[in-house]
């Protein structure tokens, strides 16, 4: 299920300016998990649509308890996050994941109000 919970791709891979204001809330399955540079990744289908949603950095990633045995491929996975700007583009930059129960703040500080 893909669902907007509120109301430019990115030439460097840092920041958010290439994101969206207010939250998205991304439902799907895993085809692929990468814990490394520039940012931790994951490709998800969402109703058919690969989608690109990307994590922090390495180290930050890795902090929040997400690493690449924390899910693998055919897991269901709901990321909460930013989209892109350009809405032709299927991205998402991700503050928390959420993989077999279990979820991962990969940025805490941006993790919206409950």
């Amino acid at each position: 299920m893909l669902a907007v919970a509120t109301a430019v791709p990115a030439l460097a891979h840092h920041g958010w300016s290439w994101t969206q204001d207010g939250f998205f809330r991304l439902e799907g399955v895993i085809r692929a998990v990468y814990v490394g540079n520039p940012h931790a990744t994951l490709d998800v289908d969402a109703e058919g649509e690969l989608w690109r949603v990307e994590l922090a950095t390495p180290s930050a990633t890795i902090r929040a308890g997400f690493t690449e045995d924390a899910a693998k491929i055919g897991d269901e996975v709901v990321a909460i996050g930013n989209r892109s700007r350009d809405a032709a583009e299927k991205r998402m930059k991700a503050v928390r994941i959420t993989v077999g129960g279990k979820t991962y703040d990969v940025y805490p500080g941006r993790v919206p109000p409950a």
